[in-house]
């Protein structure tokens, strides 16, 4: 979902331009006794029958605790669904009421929803809105300039949206290189920033400056967004030993002033002001907290430490804070995946972690522009062939051994759920939502036409589904999977963009032991051998064969990617 911002504009009247982008405003004094309330209503996005809108309120009165907008039609369109507010539509007329959880709206203060509609011929913007009976703002049909983003000013709703995304050198011509890789190695990924060396460039490698000076090089007149991992905490990936990292538990302070601070000077420094900045920050993370810990079989002592020792939340803290102050920079925290946090025992207990992450270390939920999903994982994007309402042979799905009691089969509908949860915990309420989709693609001879079977309710999940994988929980290098959905913004309601943040072709972990220098270890689930454990229910791991360490380039499963790919290459 793109944000908006709401703009008090002196003596312009409601303007479109052709980035979709409408501002409706009160003409005459900005003063608050001349403007009680403030409306900016947004086209997000727009195709041949249907739209997205982004809606916010600011409120110039008294206090409030609950909240009315409403306006008018000129055509025929019509709502069809609708977030962070109660949406009804009477012929032209249609009432967008507060939420249970967002009814205060302060003197001052300003609440945001979007929805989705539909239309025919023009899709004009609405003339007059009001807020609880008070008109807020009036075409007046005199026209005026749009209020384009501002590179080095306040941050722009949807970083994607209207811009290009940095294609990575390095990434791109290791892609190249490979027979047939020429079809993909001109799509964007994401520079992970995956140890202090890193910031500077390793054997010779681009650094971040490095990355920066080409990005400003690929951005010529346009926008151009940069993505970039960050991936050092201390005590890393607490249940998962092939990307463990190169501070220990307790290096906090390290990971602040070596890592920390480097990144966010160098991001600050002006020459770069005109790149939009996407921080994904340190994936595979807080949700171990929660999922990883305590009396839980999947409980590791590694993660039992960091939950008591508080470094994850510092660390995230602090990177929000810090990477949150520079103006053209947009942070999204990794929310993990359908396929970990989507049972109702992990599903609002994460996001009250990522609260408590939020505002530690002087970070406020300010600094958060958003969430990811799905990082580096391979949970398919939409489930065509079943829904979590089905029901077969007198069971529901999440009766079947693949869903497990999940409340959610695939990724989209998990993380537009999700982030009405974060919102609910206290998030913004114009956060978007990414999705990672370099590895969920599922395609091939492999993929099912159709639903399955109705003689069981695994024979109907196991036979419709696209996701392959032999259990859920299975994470490293997987046989059979295929690239995504290509990156693209704005491409469903709540979401920022598609995006691939971990480079096709670059490894989960290595199949066997290999010495390195880079603090990473050896997890048995990237051994093709390996039997399984709680987390993935003691199934065979799925990875492939003769792997190298996370991060390096795994040919094979570069092939795997392309040759599954769905939509095919």
């Amino acid at each position: 979902m793109s944000r908006t911002r709401t703009a008090i504009l002196a003596a312009l009247a409601l303007v479109a331009g052709a980035s979709g982008t409408a501002f409706a405003v009160v003409p005459g004094d900005v003063g608050a006794a001349a403007v009680p309330c403030t409306v900016d209503y947004k086209v997000q996005n727009q195709w041949d029958t249907g739209f997205t809108a982004a809606v916010t309120v600011t409120n110039n009165g008294a206090a409030k605790s609950s909240w009315a907008v409403k306006w008018s039609y000129a055509g025929n369109q019509k709502v069809t669904s609708g977030w962070n507010a109660k949406i009804s539509q009477s012929g032209t007329a249609v009432t967008a009421a507060n939420e249970s959880y967002n009814g205060s709206l302060a003197t001052g203060g300003s609440t945001s929803f979007g929805f989705q509609g539909t239309y025919s011929g023009s899709n004009a913007i609405p003339a007059t809105f009001t807020l609880d009976g008070v008109t807020c703002n009036v075409d007046d049909g005199s026209g005026g300039p749009t209020d384009p983003p501002d590179p080095t000013g306040p941050k722009v709703d949807n970083p994607y949206s209207g811009a290009k995304v940095y294609v990575n050198p390095e990434w791109a011509a290791k892609a190249a290189a490979e027979p047939g890789g020429s079809r993909i190695s001109n799509q964007p990924t994401g520079v992970w920033l995956d140890r202090i060396a890193a910031i500077n460039g390793v054997n010779g490698g681009m650094g971040l400056r490095d990355h920066l000076d080409t990005a400003l090089t690929q951005k010529g007149s346009g926008e151009l967004v940069v993505q970039l991992v960050i991936y050092n905490l201390p005590g890393r990936d607490c249940a998962a030993l092939a990307s463990n990292g190169e501070l220990g538990p307790t290096e906090i302070d390290k990971y602040k002033t070596q890592y920390i601070d480097p990144i966010a000077a160098i991001l600050a420094d002006p020459k770069y002001a005109a790149l939009r900045i996407v921080t994904t920050i340190e994936i595979d993370s807080l949700p171990n907290l929660v999922t990883n810990t305590g009396s839980r079989p999947t409980a590791t002592p590694q993660c039992d430490v960091m939950k008591a020792n508080g470094n994850y939340q510092k660390g995230v803290g602090y990177a929000l804070n810090k990477l949150g102050d520079v103006a053209n920079v947009y942070n999204y925290i990794d929310a993990g995946h359908h396929g970990w946090i989507g049972w109702d025992d992990n599903f609002a207990a994460s996001a009250t972690v990522m609260k408590e992450a939020a505002t530690s270390e002087g970070a406020t939920v300010n600094d958060v522009h958003g969430f990811i999903t799905n990082t580096a994982n391979y949970s398919a994007l939409k489930e065509n062939n079943f829904t979590i309402n089905d029901s077969v042979a007198g069971k529901s799905v999440r009766e079947s051994k693949w869903v497990d009691w999940n409340r959610y089969v695939d990724e989209l509908s998990f993380a537009q759920a999700f982030r009405n949860q974060l919102v609910t915990t206290g998030f913004n309420s114009g956060i978007g939502m990414l999705i990672d989709t370099s590895r969920n693609g599922w395609g091939g001879t492999a993929r099912p036409a159709g639903p399955g079977a109705t003689t069981s309710v695994d024979d109907y999940v196991n036979g419709g589904r696209y996701d392959r994988r032999i259990h859920i929980g299975n994470w490293c290098n997987q046989s059979g999977a295929g690239l995504g959905e290509r990156p693209q913004a704005n491409p469903a309601t709540g979401i920022d963009a598609y995006v691939w943040m971990k480079p096709p072709g670059e490894s989960d972990g290595s199949s066997q032991a290999i010495d390195n220098d880079e603090g990473k270890g050896f997890d048995r689930m990237c051994d093709p051998t390996y039997t399984g454990n709680p987390r993935n229910g003691n199934n065979l791991s799925g990875a492939l064969p003769n792997s190298p360490l996370s991060g390096h380039w795994f040919s094979a499963q570069f092939q795997e990617l392309m040759k599954n790919a769905y939509p095919a290459l």
